[in-house]
């Protein structure tokens, strides 16, 4: 091999050993890459920035508008209640569940749909006393394979449908991938529905430690008049920088002051509330110029002011690999963490100096406009507040059905093409007041736009160094004599181990040109290898952290990182070999 091939593999191991430890966001690592690459020479900036200008990051931008107006209008949320059956039992929840959220994912943003599913059915869950554990792995594994019914169906689809176009083929039709897919989606739905209830095992979410009393995390204080607080600003006072404890909102003449900003003047007759575990507001108590409320720790909270959130850490988070202490958490987001929960475990020690991490779950106090100002941004991948149902504008709901029926009417007629479908819709969504531009602007997950740009750049370079025909050479080499089914197997194989570590839209584009190369090889038609890439990259069944729907369950659920393995591995067998199975026999 040439020096620019050896170059590639180093850059893209490198890569993928750089998203596998989280060393950088997803972004960041791909398109340093692909800079690289392109400053040694190895590739030409039209290569290296290919991604850039092919429709499948703009159509994928432009679908994420489309199903921020769906959970924004909460169109989904009666059918969710709907789906409520008044039997306990795990197997009929499940039955109730998982055929609504895989149909709904096969033409929205699988994401979106479990963060409108998840605080409902945990709801449901903790009233009918059945083990949320056993329905939030299922829930996110169904939508993942809903996503397998479209080419809308997942942005994997899209990129690869972008890269079929690229290198001059028919791009995916909008049913194409489902002739292979639905055979999938219904034999994973049948083993989660018979066997997921006695595999996942009972666990502790972290929502659970706010149930019972919640008194030993809030605390009102009044300010003495003509004390020593009387007239001076939360600073100078010494209320900002409490230890373990946070000022969240002021009381004064029934008129609440949240949030409290360190010049805002403390007045006598005051009304503080606190919030932090009653081993810590002790000292509150001690502190001159304040003495306790009437009733002093609170029987509840006043949900107009305060509110409970379950917040989820995501892979863009900037939260990540930082203290509560670094980031400056309470002034950042005016909201005071009481408890950090990992995998089923409740965090040690002082948290203001734990290390987050991906799939943390934080749970918060704050005022109930948190979820509003934090729900769309990158910092959490699931902003949940605990105890009520999350805001949402019914009003908007109607026009939010027709938009998406209008954009798969569009694009399944061939009327419009995906894209220009993807794009009436987003702009429809802003010219009916459905969402607002701000809105809509920040329902784009840019990192996942950069990381399918970049991929291609990648995947070029794969391509241009002839990295990808060495490869799919040595698959058909090692596996050729038993069949072209075992090189198509290999190729699925090495998708899957990768969307693992890496994104599933790196993996489809890394594998991409592997797969066409091995179909030629074969004498196989490329686009059944193809397509069995695209639904493997979105197969994320083994980890929590290889798909963002198993990431926003993992905290809430209380799972542990193998849980996902005990049930994965097996769903990942079954879909595997269907999908083997039937690619060459729709394909060719």
């Amino acid at each position: 091999m040439s020096w620019e091939a050896w170059l590639t593999i180093v850059v893209v191991v490198a890569a993928v050993v750089v998203l596998a430890r989280e060393i950088a966001p997803p972004g960041v690592s791909l398109l340093g890459g692909v800079v690289v690459l392109l400053v040694a020479g190895v590739i030409e900036p039209e290569v290296a920035f290919a991604g850039f200008s092919n429709p499948a990051p703009i159509t994928v931008a432009a679908l994420y508008v489309v199903a921020a107006a769906v959970e924004k209008t909460g169109v989904h949320a009666p059918k969710v209640d709907g789906a409520h059956g008044s039997r306990g039992r795990e197997r009929t929840a499940l039955a109730r569940h998982l055929p609504p959220a895989a149909a709904s994912s096969a033409i929205l943003n699988n994401t979106p749909i479990v963060a409108m599913l998840v605080p409902p059915v945990s709801r449901w869950a903790n009233r009918r006393g059945v083990s949320v554990s056993r329905l939030l792995m299922p829930l996110s594994y169904a939508a993942i394979l809903g996503g397998m019914l479209t080419v809308i169906g997942t942005s994997t689809n899209i990129v690869v449908s972008g890269l079929l176009e690229e290198g001059g083929l028919e791009p995916l039709g909008f049913f194409e991938i489902g002739a292979v897919g639905l055979p999938v989606a219904v034999v994973g739905l049948a083993y989660l529905l018979l066997f997921a209830p006695d595999v996942l095992p009972d666990r502790r979410p972290a929502r659970s430690d706010l149930e019972g009393d919640v008194r030993e995390f809030a605390i009102d204080m009044i300010v003495v008049p003509g004390g020593p607080l009387d007239g001076v600003e939360v600073e100078e006072g010494g209320l900002r920088h409490l230890s373990g404890v946070f000022l969240v909102a002021i009381d004064r003449d029934d008129r609440p002051i949240a949030p409290v900003g360190p010049t805002a003047e403390l007045r006598g007759g005051d009304r503080l509330r606190f919030v932090g575990r009653s081993t810590d507001v002790v000292d509150l108590q001690r502190m001159r110029g304040l003495e306790p409320a009437a009733g002093e720790h609170l029987a509840g909270f006043d949900t107009d002011r305060l509110a409970f959130f379950e917040a989820v850490i995501g892979p863009t988070s900037p939260l990540v690999g930082t203290s509560l202490k670094e980031i400056g958490f309470r002034s950042r987001y005016q909201a005071a963490v009481v408890a950090v929960h990992r995998a089923d475990q409740r965090m040690p020690g002082k948290l203001g100096e734990v290390r987050l991490r991906v799939g943390d779950t934080l749970l918060l106090v704050a005022t109930p406009q948190f979820g509003g100002r934090w729900g769309d941004r990158s910092d959490f991948l699931l902003v949940s507040r605990l105890g009520d149902t999350d805001p949402i504008r019914p009003d908007r709901g109607g026009l939010a059905v027709v938009v998406v029926a209008g954009v798969v009417a569009l694009a399944a007629t061939g009327t419009l093409g995906i894209l220009e479908a993807s794009l009436v819709g987003a702009f429809a969504t802003v010219a009916t007041g459905t969402l607002a531009p701000r809105e809509a602007a920040t329902a784009v997950d840019l990192d996942v736009i950069v990381v399918i740009a970049a991929s291609f750049g990648l995947g070029g370079a794969v391509v241009a160094t002839g990295v990808a025909q060495d490869v799919a050479g040595g698959l058909v080499d090692l596996l050729g004599g038993w069949g072209d089914r075992a090189v198509l197997a290999a190729v699925l194989v090495a998708t899957v181990v990768l969307t693992e570590v890496v994104t599933n839209n790196a993996a489809a584009v890394l594998m991409f040109p592997v797969a066409v190369v091995a179909a030629g090889e074969v004498g196989a038609d490329p686009r059944s290898f193809v397509i069995v890439v695209a639904l493997a990259a979105s197969a994320s069944f083994l980890t929590p952290i290889g798909y963002q729907t198993n990431t926003m369950v993992w905290g809430p659920g209380g799972y542990r990182f193998t849980d996902y393995a005990r049930l994965g591995a097996p769903l990942t067998v079954v879909t595997a070999g269907v999908a083997v199975a039937l690619a060459p026999v729709f394909f060719g």
